[in-house]
């Protein structure tokens, strides 16, 4: 406990879209646990609020904040409540993400602007308004949050064109992130997750949730919990001389094959 003390983080996509723990909540939780003030952003003020109770509930510290981050004038509103509520910004955590099926003859162009809106840009607008808050703070740690769809091929699916390039994209803009601000001691690092099990991808049902799985090395199913320790981690001082590093949270998924017999 204590990881985070002192420090204040913004976890965009905080709340969870069903019953459950997602990713972004599971983020915002262990924040709070390990002593870090959280501004909890979603397009769902209501949802925010029910997260903010748990965390206060818990005895830690975090606000409620309704906004849309593909809009500029939403991301710094943001920023500036954080540095106004709390006095400084030390991590951003980029959580947003949706998906749409289809390749590229079959997704529609206005899926496609959809995804790249709130999976890309928005986390680019976030930055934008979060690194000179960081820079008044001396320094600060921005988490992004990739998938292996954006790193691997996956055969047999109905198509993700738009998620895996917004999600690839995701990475490259953490290595620019990373080397553009390095000498100003903000760092920036890549969560590249797997097929944890999370209120987002309940809806395919159980037999879908056995498949991936049995698609896991490790043969375990991920949760968001999984993924905040990770990210607790590379907010933390601890990964101080860590930045521009794409961290996979997939039990080998994009490590282990089977040797061919």
């Amino acid at each position: 406990m204590g990881r985070l003390t002192g420090k204040v983080a913004i976890v965009t996509g905080a709340a969870s879209r069903a019953q459950g723990v997602g990713n972004g909540a599971a983020v915002a939780m262990l924040f709070a646990r390990e002593g870090a003030s959280v501004v909890l952003v979603n397009r769902s003020l209501e949802r925010a609020r029910a997260l903010e109770q748990t965390i206060r509930a818990e005895g830690g510290e975090a606000s409620a904040l309704a906004a849309d981050v593909t809009q500029p004038e939403a991301t710094e509103a943001m920023a500036a409540f954080a540095v106004e509520r709390y006095g400084r910004l030390d991590i951003l955590h980029n959580n947003v993400g949706v998906g749409a099926g289809g390749n590229t003859v079959t997704v529609t162009l206005d899926d496609w602007n959809r995804v790249l809106g709130a999976n890309l840009t928005s986390a680019m607008l976030c930055c934008r308004a979060c690194v000179p808050r960081m820079r008044e703070s001396g320094g600060g740690s921005i988490v992004n949050v990739s998938s292996t769809a954006g790193v691997l091929g996956l055969s047999g699916t109905p198509g993700a064109a738009a998620y895996a390039a917004t999600k690839a994209g995701l990475q490259g803009l953490t290595l620019s992130v990373a080397a553009d601000h390095a000498a100003e001691g903000i760092r920036a690092n890549c969560l590249i997750v797997g097929t944890v099990a999370t209120p987002l991808v309940a809806h395919l049902g159980e037999e879908a949730r056995e498949r991936r799985r049995q698609a896991v090395p490790l043969q375990t199913e991920g949760t968001g919990w999984d993924v905040a320790w990770a990210a607790v981690y590379l907010a933390s001082d601890e990964s101080r001389w860590v930045t521009g590093v794409m961290l996979p949270i997939d039990g080998g998924f994009q490590s282990i094959r089977p040797w061919p017999r």
